[in-house]
């Protein structure tokens, strides 16, 4: 998984250093523990069903994607958070190491993120995360930037 991440970044033109931590990195607070970070500073990236069709949204560590504001965003009358396998099926990868590119969804990035000189996201797996400046993440995701908390 992680090679394929690096690849995706390459092909967006961010180099990142993926980091595979033997502690797991799959909630918000093992990967801010592992890394040394704030909760805020996790750009979780979370795969949401809207109106029948997967999104991603990249939200900060720090709170809960409210999904009302979540079916503002995308302009949908249905939302819900997608299941395990529908998050594999949409992205390639497991509840936990969804990375916030390479999948060629629709997506969104919580404005708090842009508060941030640097966010650590998930590289594939529960194990792996890269450092990376939200606003060159919001550039080569092509991300709408949205409040979602």
């Amino acid at each position: 998984m992680r090679d394929k991440v690096i690849e995706s970044a390459r092909r967006l033109g961010l180099e990142v250093d993926v980091r595979n931590l033997d502690s797991s990195t799959a909630t918000v607070s093992e990967a801010a523990k592992a890394v040394g970070c704030q909760d805020a500073q996790i750009a979780k990236s979370l795969v949401f069903v809207c109106d029948g069709d997967p999104v991603v949204c990249i939200a900060s560590g720090a709170h809960r994607v409210d999904l009302d504001l979540l079916a503002e965003v995308f302009d949908s009358a249905e939302v819900r958070q997608a299941s395990p396998g529908e998050v594999r099926a949409a992205t390639g990868h497991p509840v936990g190491g969804v990375a916030p590119f390479g999948h060629d969804l629709p997506t969104v990035m919580d404005e708090d993120l842009l508060q941030h000189d640097c966010v650590w996201a998930a590289a594939g797996d529960g194990h792996s995360l890269f450092e990376v400046n939200p606003r060159k993440l919001l550039d080569c995701t092509g991300a709408r930037v949205g409040r979602v908390g």
